[in-house]
Formats: structure tokens, C-alpha cells, sequence
């Protein structure tokens, strides 16, 4: 598989990795020997990069994947933190940052973590020199090797960015979220940050498998959290109307390669936008890890094919999402 720079970190990573949401909690019940057996499975496939939370299934999500990598020291793996408090900027201190780094370490089974990116925080935590300086600390007491962000919007990325010491900058990034196209990732590339690209497929909805019909477990996020019930609604569908969604994928499916699946088609578009380091697609079975992983191995896009993709985008999605995030 093609290996990229991860930004800041300096590690080289295979460009297509793996989400371990799916892992842990929010997507149905997944059994500890299916997650192995997912796990396995990328890795087989050049996966190097797995990108978890101490939020995914209590800590579940961390756990099995920090049993596997004793196993695997070649991986790279990335937790997040900052979610298990209210979500006030009042908590993102020194002392709660160690309280969540301590169990972290402990439920991966290290000393020091490879990549640990704040967790979504509050909007004003990205301009707090405070918050910065203690991820620094940690860094130096080689407690964390690397630390990014995850965020929400656009402007969160371009703040991150500026700083000096953050790694990499999570965003949500497919067909459907063109808009870190304008802005976030020409900085990021200038800035030698790295761009991990997450909720790739959009929640499922660019793999091409779902119709009007189709439900989900009551436990899923796709679920109980179409409006944003339980946190940010573009982290569900990418905050993209499911009807209309299902109308923007069978516009795109004629855009498909013959032989490539409508999933690998959206990760493959990812990848060829420059200056993402890594996508992490989620799944919950090894056939699912194998077919993402595959999709490295496609050829880049042809102009008109990538042109097409922002013509749907431009049609049904931008009036949606473009402005929100």
C-alpha cells in the first residue's frame, strides 16, 4: 500500500487505515473476535494507521485494539480525548488532560501513545494558549509522542493549523464535505500538518448499499442520532439528509470503475485530493477491512471524473451542509 507522511509525527503511514468506532460502540454490537478478526484483516492489507477514542465503547474500542498491537509494532495508533466530560471549555485543563491520558495509556497497554487528538472540544479550546502548552508537557514527559485535533468545522482546522505543535488535524472529508477542499487542506500542506481524512463513506451512505428502505439497530448512531440527539449531526450522514443522500449516490454511481465498488470509488476520490495523509473508514467485518483497504491500489481519478463528483456535490449536498461546518 502507498505510505504517506503523517504530517508533524514524522511516521509514515499506509494511506487507507482504520477506524475503530465501529469497534467499540454506536454502530450495532460488533464481538470482540469479529473486531480481531477485522483488525487482522486490514492489517494483512497494508493498514498501518488505526485511529481510536477513549469514548468508543467506554474504552472497549481501546482495548482490543491495544491487545492487537502488542502483537503488531509496526502500527501506528491514534486515540482521542475529551469526551467524557461536559463539553465546556472549563474542562479541557492540565489535570483532567492526564486523568484521560493515564486511562488511555492503560486501556492500550503503553507508556507513551503514538497520536492523541482533542476530541471535538468546544470551539473556544482551539485559541486557548493554555490548553496547547499542556500538550506540550505531556509531549515532553513522553506521555503522548504526537498530539492533533479532530474537529467540527473548517475553522476550527484553520486555527489548529496555525499552531506550531499540532501534528495532524482530523476532518470530515468525502463527497458529500467538499468544503476543507477551499481552505483547510492547501494550509495544512503548507504547514506540513497531516490530514486525516474521517467519515469517509458518510456513514455508510457512499458505499451504495442502502435504499429507502433501509433501517439500523436501535443502537446505532444512524439511528438515534439523525438530528443530533446525541452530538453533532454531522457526524451522522455528514449532516446530509438521508433521501436526499440516496439521490446524490445513484447520480454517482455511473462515476464508478469498472471492477471497483461505489466505497472504494468515494476513498479513492479522498485520497486523490492533495494533501490528505490517511482516510480511516470504519468496519465491522474482515471482508469490509479488505475492500477498503483495496482501494489504495485504484488508479487517481481522471479530471472529469472528480469534476462530475462536485457537480452532484453542487446540486443536492452544498445547499445542505457547505455553510454549517
Amino acid at each position: 500500500m502507498e505510505q504517506r507522511v503523517l504530517g508533524r509525527t514524522g511516521r509514515r503511514v499506509g494511506v487507507v487505515g482504520l477506524g475503530a468506532w465501529q469497534l467499540g460502540a454506536d454502530w450495532g454490537q460488533v464481538s470482540e473476535d469479529d473486531a480481531v478478526a477485522t483488525l487482522s484483516a486490514a492489517v494483512g492489507d497494508g493498514v498501518t494507521f488505526i485511529d481510536t477514542a477513549d469514548v468508543y465503547g467506554d474504552g472497549r474500542s481501546e482495548q482490543i485494539v491495544g491487545r492487537f498491537a502488542k502483537a503488531h509494532p509496526d502500527l501506528t495508533v491514534a486515540t482521542k480525548m475529551g469526551r467524557r466530560m461536559d463539553q465546556v471549555p472549563e474542562n479541557y485543563l492540565m489535570a483532567n488532560f492526564r486523568a484521560w491520558n493515564e486511562r488511555s495509556r492503560r486501556n492500550l497497554g503503553v507508556d507513551t501513545v503514538d497520536l492523541v487528538q482533542l476530541h471535538c472540544p468546544p470551539t473556544p479550546v482551539y485559541s486557548s494558549d493554555a490548553v496547547f502548552d499542556a500538550l506540550d508537557t505531556l509531549v515532553a514527559e513522553e506521555k503522548i509522542a504526537a498530539y492533533g485535533v479532530s474537529v467540527e468545522t473548517c475553522e476550527e482546522a484553520l486555527t489548529a493549523i496555525a499552531r506550531p505543535g499540532v501534528a495532524t488535524v482530523q476532518i470530515i472529508l468525502n463527497a458529500f464535505r467538499l468544503k476543507p477542499l477551499e481552505r483547510v487542506l492547501p494550509a495544512a500542506r503548507e504547514a506540513g500538518v497531516g490530514i486525516i481524512a474521517r467519515v469517509p463513506l458518510a456513514s455508510g451512505l457512499l458505499s451504495g448499499r442502502y435504499d429507502e428502505n433501509t433501517t439500523f439497530a436501535p443502537d446505532d448512531h444512524r439511528t438515534f442520532n439523525r438530528h443530533g440527539e446525541s452530538f453533532d449531526v454531522g457526524e451522522t450522514f455528514s449532516g446530509v439528509d438521508f433521501r436526499t443522500g440516496l439521490e446524490a449516490v445513484r447520480r454517482l454511481a455511473p462515476l464508478v470503475p469498472e471492477g471497483a465498488t461505489m466505497a472504494q470509488f468515494a476513498l479513492r476520490w479522498i485520497l486523490d485530493q492533495p494533501g490528505v495523509s490517511v482516510v480511516i473508514p470504519g468496519a465491522r467485518n474482515p471482508a469490509q477491512a479488505a475492500a477498503n483497504a483495496a482501494a489504495a491500489a485504484l488508479p487517481s481519478l481522471p479530471p472529469e471524473t472528480l469534476q462530475a463528483v462536485r457537480d452532484v456535490y453542487d446540486e443536492l449536498i452544498r445547499p445542505q451542509v457547505h455553510d454549517r461546518w
